[in-house]
């Protein structure tokens, strides 16, 4: 019988909030005229981030080598830490939607994924041995 992972359940469920996320309550700015800005790009690249994590939970619920899967999710949270503002530019205003509710949100649950899968990966690794 496989064992069951409380980690790649908690971290689905983290990625699936950025994924779901990005698109809605905590997506970029919205132009009054229809247009949209750089941060428009950071929003869909976090989307992406998040549906690249939630698969990766789902593999890793499904792998008997989870560690490898945890390892593998590193990488991809922390491209989503460094993304809006820092690799895709945000609006120049502090108080503009991307920089005070995209930004924020995406820090922290991209770094509660990156600690969750440090983590996973530590305690996997030892069952292994």
């Amino acid at each position: 019988m496989k064992r069951f992972s409380i980690l790649s359940c908690v971290i689905l469920l983290l990625a699936a909030a950025l994924a779901v996320g990005s698109a809605t309550f905590l997506g970029p700015c919205v132009h009054e005229d229809g247009s949209f800005g750089s941060c428009h790009w950071a929003g869909q690249a976090l989307l992406g981030v998040g549906c690249a994590l939630a698969l990766q939970a789902l593999l890793a619920m499904a792998s008997r080598h989870r560690a490898g899967m945890f390892l593998g999710m590193i990488p991809t949270a922390l491209l989503g830490l460094f993304l809006p503002g820092t690799l895709v530019a945000l609006c120049r205003m502090d108080t503009m939607r991307c920089r005070a509710v995209m930004r924020p949100a995406s820090a922290v649950l991209c770094g509660a994924i990156l600690l969750l899968a440090l983590a996973g990966a530590l305690i996997e690794s030892r069952k292994g041995k």
